[in-house]
């Protein structure tokens, strides 16, 4: 058979097809019409919500804002059902659904929502964002430390671990040492602990990321209740009395109403949060290390052939998440309560992972992701007290509800780094 013959009645190459990703548009829909139907149609008609803009320490008071319920909740439903057209239309052009088209999709649900479940009361909106943003600094941590972990491809189930590690060394250093700051120190040692076993049984031995990663869960879990029945709790005066932060409040930033409170009258905890993100982004994208971190996410074979160390650079990744996680911890004792109690973290590590995946493996989409389910889980303590229509039941579920329908649901068209949880044997 001649060549041209043999080239003629070659197969053609496949070629990728993309499939098209209906997840987000679908669940747009299904909430916009709920959004419609009881915040619009069934709202409050004859009834007003009122929202509190300004606390005491403020340089300058607003008046607390009222809204009609009903109709600015059919309002802020009908702009849902737009969006979810439009995402419609996108998905329909094989376009995907853009972050800040979801982000405007979540504000104006979770608004219509408040209009809806305030009718008639009122809530102070600085106390709600104030309490949120509390919430959501381990998961912001533990959502940087997946990030660091997972675009070098080492998948982190460990991040609940460390952060019951950081909170528990933190309160016993600060404790004993009766400086808080070393106990934030301490709290970067136990993630960096933690961090350690981790990158030495999957890195160095190969073992199965998920199976490492819960055992050290389990461990970590153990062997501070088990510490803390032995010492903190009988002898609490001495291993278990840190004592919390002080607020920093930054000249002129926090006297603006709403945002000062909220952004810049916090710990130093809260503002390392800050520091902490920026520079893991910057760093990520836009340096020669984050070239390379994702070089090794994304395909080691070839960032090997190109000299980078892959199994080095994981294992650094690792530590260095660890460490972020660990820091995070210490918020649970020296900045929010005061004092280390059992299980503590209580499941945050896993709400982080779901951020870390909902914000598609980016510092900044994480971090919107953390703000959102700490707003969620805040919120379901304030309309708790206030007193709303929803079952207290599904008041407290309303969290975690949040977080199986943003990351099964929201996420759309994402993927990992290509390499993550794959480990690297050098042939």
């Amino acid at each position: 058979m001649s060549t041209a013959t043999a080239t003629a009645v070659e197969p053609a190459p496949e070629t990728t097809v993309l499939r098209r990703s209906w997840k987000a548009p679908i669940w747009f829909a299904v909430f916009a019409a709920v959004a419609v139907i009881f915040f619009g149609i069934l709202g409050e008609w004859g009834d007003t919500s009122t929202f509190g803009l300004s606390t005491s320490s403020d340089a300058w008071e607003i008046e607390p804002v009222g809204v009609a319920s009903g109709p600015v909740g059919l309002a802020l439903s009908l702009l849902c059902a737009a969006i979810a057209v439009y995402a419609f239309v996108l998905v329909g052009r094989d376009r995907p659904v853009p972050i800040y088209l979801t982000a405007l999709y979540g504000v104006a649900f979770v608004l219509a929502f408040l209009v809806w479940a305030v009718a008639g009361e009122q809530v102070s909106l600085t106390n709600l964002l104030q309490g949120s943003l509390a919430l959501s600094v381990p998961l912001v941590f533990g959502a940087m430390s997946g990030v660091l972990c997972e675009r070098a491809g080492v998948i982190n189930i460990a991040i609940e671990g460390q952060l019951l590690a950081g909170a528990f060394l933190s309160a016993v250093v600060a404790s004993l040492t009766g400086n808080l700051y070393a106990g934030l120190l301490a709290a970067v040692v136990a993630g960096l602990l933690v961090g350690f076993v981790l990158a030495v049984f999957t890195i160095t031995y190969v073992v199965n990321q998920i199976i490492v990663g819960v055992v050290i869960n389990v461990l970590v879990l153990g062997a501070t209740n088990f510490l803390y029945s032995q010492l903190l709790a009988p002898e609490g005066a001495t291993w278990n009395s840190p004592g919390r932060l002080s607020r920093i409040e930054l000249p002129i930033l926090s006297d603006i109403p709403v945002i000062g409170p909220v952004l810049f009258d916090q710990t130093i905890i809260v503002y390392l949060m800050y520091v902490a993100v920026a520079l893991i982004h910057v760093a990520l994208f836009h340096s020669r290390w984050g070239l390379r971190v994702r070089a090794v996410g994304e395909h080691p074979k070839a960032a090997d052939t190109l000299g980078i160390q892959v199994n080095r650079t994981r294992f650094r990744n690792v530590l260095l998440g660890g460490m972020v996680a660990g820091f995070g911890g210490s918020f649970f004792t020296l900045g929010n309560v005061g004092s280390f109690s059992q299980e503590m973290s209580a499941g945050q590590g896993f709400i982080a992972l779901a951020a870390m995946i909902f914000g598609r493996w980016s510092p900044l989409g994480a971090l919107g992701a953390a703000l959102l389910f700490g707003f969620a889980n805040n919120l379901q303590s304030v309309l708790g007290i206030i007193g709303t229509p929803i079952p207290s039941e599904f008041m407290l579920m309303l969290p975690y509800i949040l977080t199986i329908f943003a990351v099964a649901g929201l996420v759309g068209r994402v993927r990992a780094p290509a390499a993550d949880g794959v480990p690297y044997v050098k042939s």
